[in-house]
């Protein structure tokens, strides 16, 4: 695959109500796969940016103090992407004996994804398979399959097992119940966020990773956007740990846009390529 540029912008507007701490994690990620150009952070009226770095796996965050009133946070960049591409056959699931010590919380239960529910479920529906690649995009094509992708339909307590039993749900949601039913086979997965190229209506989106052959795996359950196209943001156990936005006080978000452009578009994006941005 060979490079892609993908320009980025986001525009978040608060009406504050009361003095509010913001912590935003727009920014995207600077990774061996992915290099960040031309980046720019703005917030009107202007007020002072806290940069942090969260948690161990690179996660960029920005600390805003707000004041009543309305405050625009405006952020662009361009980013290069030159993703890894292992081979589909070489992508195994590994004993758990194998695993790296870093990867071994995400098999772990988390906040939405209840994997710990979801064993005997998990291992009737995809337990005959073949263990890899294969059954991981099949779990991916299960979702995909089994859910009515609904704006509006859940929100920020629903879990992996609400979005089963409702079949119905978000991206963040598909990639969670993904992710859980994953972790019920045994095979690490976490939650990634990002934005991504040719995603309609355009927003913030959520992938899912899995950990095979040595390498974390992007899968994308929605269908709704080619992993070739995705820009991350942030990993984490869930969407918990990579919330675009975190408030600490009282303001309502009251506009959003959401860009991520491939001015070329020259690019092929076939849904079943291993690629590896991690």
């Amino acid at each position: 695959m060979s490079e892609r540029i993908v320009q980025l912008h986001s525009e978040l507007t608060y009406l504050v109500e009361t003095p509010t701490t913001i912590l935003l994690q727009v920014a995207a990620m600077k990774t061996s796969w992915q290099f960040i150009k031309d980046e720019l952070l703005t917030v009107n009226p202007s007020t002072p940016v806290d940069y942090l770095q969260t948690g161990p796996l690179g996660n960029r965050a920005c600390r805003l103090s707000l004041q009543p009133g309305s405050t625009t946070i405006h952020y662009s960049a361009t980013a290069t992407l030159a993703p890894k591409q292992p081979v589909n056959s070489s992508l195994n699931e590994l004993d758990y004996t194998k695993l790296p010590a870093d990867v071994l919380p995400y098999l772990n239960p988390s906040r939405y994804c209840e994997s710990d529910k979801l064993g005997k479920f998990a291992a009737d529906t995809f337990g005959h398979m073949n263990r890899g690649f294969d059954r991981v995009s099949k779990i991916a094509d299960w979702v995909f399959n089994s859910l009515s992708y609904t704006p509006g339909s859940t929100g920020p307590s629903t879990t992996a097992c609400d979005v089963l039993l409702q079949r119905t749900g978000v991206c963040r949601d598909y990639a969670h119940l993904a992710i859980a039913l994953c972790r019920s086979l045994g095979i690490p997965a976490r939650y990634v966020s990002g934005y991504a190229v040719n995603l309609e209506p355009p927003d913030f989106h959520g992938f899912f990773e899995a950990f095979l052959g040595g390498d974390w795996i992007l899968f994308d359950a929605t269908k709704l956007a080619p992993v070739s196209g995705f820009v991350r943001i942030g990993a984490g156990r869930d969407a918990a740990d990579v919330a675009f936005a975190t408030l600490i006080g009282q303001a309502t978000l009251t506009g959003i846009t959401v860009q991520a452009i491939d001015p070329e578009q020259t690019h092929d994006d076939p849904n079943n390529e291993a690629i590896s941005t991690a």
